[in-house]
């Protein structure tokens, strides 16, 4: 098969979410931590290596930002505007030298000189700042028509920029203003200042006329006065940060000549209010913050407050991706689109879609405002511990197990044998049939004798009840040995129902008490289960009378870190004390004597090697002649698993012995 690789166009789907690889990747989250909606919002955070979680996105919104900043000098915005005002009074004094050129007689030279030197000298008394240049240049008389035209132009542009930034959308509407005239803008704001000294007063703004009148100067889908003011906190957080993102000295040249290019005296007074309310009624912006520019490009003006635009949707894309795990409909997966590409928005909407996977597959269910794992979901977690643990036994190469002969028992087998006596009469009629044609040949009636019989080779199948003892005490968790001992319980449960089915399985929780659990319990078992004590006098005694009911092969497996430290008092309440007393520990032989009087093997896996817990087993398998095994977390499920198998074996085959003699 032929791969061809190509960069990502936008073009590529990413392959639908399968239901059972959500919950696999789910799984060892849920049984660490026993809380399925924690494991969700974990997963939608830090995603598979299959589906790009948020925080994925994150660092592809915060290189892209990086990048943006390390790109460009936003004190160059103030610098080619100076250019662009040097540029004009350049043009305008070249203008003046060419009309003293130009003079044809001494008379209109004279005048001419006079003129020119008047300028002259009005361009050389321009202050040196941007607005103190840009307000002298307005009270300037042109001589050269050029010059005029440029600086009505740069002033035409400037304005059109700095209004439309504070009331984007208006980019239409000034389009048409003609020069200096902001009349238009002027009454929208007055009007809106109105309304917002209504709202403040109590009273209610004529909203829906004010849009009649003004609506074409905002962008589509403001249908309240709450998410007007919104859309004009964000525009003028824009412009603050712009400020904020210049050197001090670049920040006060703009501020001065933003103050030089609004010369009307009514929209300047409208415009503080507004700014005025807006600082009343709103806290203030979290996204009027500096940038720390570090790269060398020039901006134009535009450019710089299309750039604190772009900046300020990464800032809100950031915060909500931040808050994604808990309300992943809050994201902007439109905004992320334009910010990140196809794949982010591809990528969120898989994310949203991860509980609605697992409910169509019925691997959870809602129960109010929480999901929980149905029994499905449970069966689906088994056969992936499962499956995980046996993939583990692969390549280690471990579970070879031991062959053995067939004989003499209860159930057929798929293998066939000539009948001899004392056989079951397992009659495989095909084969029986086949071999009297060969000896007879075809003919009608066939004729049948014993040594034409193929009979089917019958095996004792044996029948076992398994007590699962799990150490449950904080040590367990603290060590990282809880998850272990979780996922051998839940795979040791999915291959007994699906291989051994005629076998029992209990599960058996200890610490400062022992309790019965319930293999679909065991992924949500929570921290607050956990306590000091390791009760396993306790759990002996509910061992015992779980398997008091069942007859034949009976056997204890007891997975823990430590030694017993807790025991029942006379008062049948538990008594802890760590180091262990000899009392705790004799009143916990004493209970694997019973158990050894009662037929049940005990087989112990030690997840620690401490000198004490190794001196108690050593005191329990003399007494039980049952097994111990020292084995490290990761490789519990293989230890479990392989002797439970292999002990179905030895048990079969000794019975098939017996059975024979």
């Amino acid at each position: 098969m032929k791969f061809r690789y190509s960069r990502w166009d936008g073009t590529q789907k990413l392959d639908d979410l399968d239901a059972g690889d959500v919950l696999d990747a789910l799984s060892d989250d849920l049984m660490n931590y026993g809380d399925l909606n924690a494991a969700l919002q974990r997963l939608l955070r830090w995603g598979t290596p299959n589906m790009q979680g948020l925080e994925q996105l994150l660092k592809q919104l915060r290189e892209a930002r990086e990048r943006e900043l390390g790109r460009y000098n936003l004190d160059s915005t103030v610098d080619q505007l100076r250019e662009q005002v040097q540029d004009v009074i350049d043009t305008e004094k070249g203008g003046i030298d060419r009309r003293l050129n130009e003079a044809e007689s001494a008379e209109s030279r004279k005048l001419i000189e006079r003129i020119a030197k008047q300028r002259n000298d009005q361009l050389d008394r321009l202050p040196d700042d941007l607005g103190g240049r840009v307000k002298g240049l307005r009270d300037y008389e042109f001589v050269d028509d050029a010059a005029r035209q440029k600086f009505e132009d740069l002033m035409e542009k400037l304005q059109k920029q700095m209004v439309d930034q504070m009331f984007q959308g208006m980019k239409g509407s000034i389009q048409q203003m003609q020069g200096q005239d902001l009349s238009r803008v002027r009454d929208m704001v007055r009007e809106l200042n109105k309304m917002l000294e209504q709202r403040m007063e109590g009273r209610t703004p004529d909203f829906n006329g004010f849009m009649e009148r003004f609506g074409d100067m905002f962008p589509p889908g403001i249908n309240s006065l709450d998410e007007l003011m919104e859309h004009l906190q964000r525009q003028m957080a824009q412009m603050q940060s712009l400020l904020q993102s210049m050197s001090p000295e670049a920040r006060e040249e703009l501020r001065q000549m933003m103050d030089a290019l609004l010369q009307d005296d009514s929209l300047r007074l409208e415009l503080a209010r507004l700014s005025g309310f807006m600082q009343a009624m709103m806290p203030p912006s979290e996204l009027s913050e500096r940038y720390p520019f570090f790269g060398e490009d020039p901006l134009s003006m535009g450019e710089a407050m299309g750039l604190m635009e772009r900046l300020q949707q990464m800032d809100r894309l950031e915060s909500q991706l931040e808050r994604g795990s808990f309300r992943p409909d809050d994201v902007d997966r439109s905004l992320a689109q334009q910010l990140l590409g196809d794949e982010a928005r591809q990528s969120l909407d898989q994310l949203r879609k991860l509980t609605e996977v697992l409910e169509k597959a019925g691997y959870v269910e809602r129960t109010g405002r929480r999901m929980e794992l149905t029994p499905r979901g449970m069966r689906r977690i088994g056969q992936s511990a499962l499956r995980d643990i046996f993939d583990q036994l692969k390549k280690t190469r471990m579970g070879q197990h031991q062959l053995w002969r067939g004989g003499i028992g209860n159930d057929a087998s798929d293998e066939l044998k000539a009948y001899e006596y004392g056989d079951p009469f397992l009659l495989d009629l095909k084969e029986t049939l086949f071999n009297s044609i060969v000896r007879e040949g075809p003919r009608v009636p066939v004729k049948m004798a014993p040594q034409d019989f193929i009979v089917h080779r019958t095996e004792h199948v044996t029948q076992a009840s398994t007590v699962l003892m799990i150490d449950m005490s904080r040590s367990m968790f603290l060590r990282g040995c809880f998850l272990a001992a979780k996922k051998v319980a839940i795979a040791l449960d999915s291959l007994i129902r699906s291989q051994y089915p005629r076998d029992s399985l209990y599960v058996v929780g200890f610490s400062n008490y022992a309790v019965e659990l319930k293999p679909h319990t065991l992924p949500q078992l929570a921290l607050n289960d956990y306590v000091y004590g390791t009760n396993m006098q306790h759990g002996f005694q509910l061992a015992r009378s779980l398997l008091a009911k069942h007859r034949g092969n009976r056997q204890i497996i007891m997975i823990t870190d430590g030694e017993p430290t807790a025991h029942l008092a006379d008062n049948g309440k538990a008594y802890f004390a760590y180091p262990p007393t000899f009392q705790t520990i004799q009143q916990t032989l004493r209970e694997v004597k019973r158990c050894t009087r009662d037929r049940i093997v005990i087989n112990t896996f030690m997840l620690e090697r401490g000198p004490y817990l190794t001196e108690f087993i050593n005191q329990m398998t003399r007494i039980n002649k049952g097994r111990a095994f020292f084995v490290s977390p990761d490789r519990l499920g293989e230890y479990v698993l392989v002797d439970y198998v292999s002990g179905k074996q030895r048990r079969r085959a000794s019975s098939r012995r017996s059975r024979i003699a």
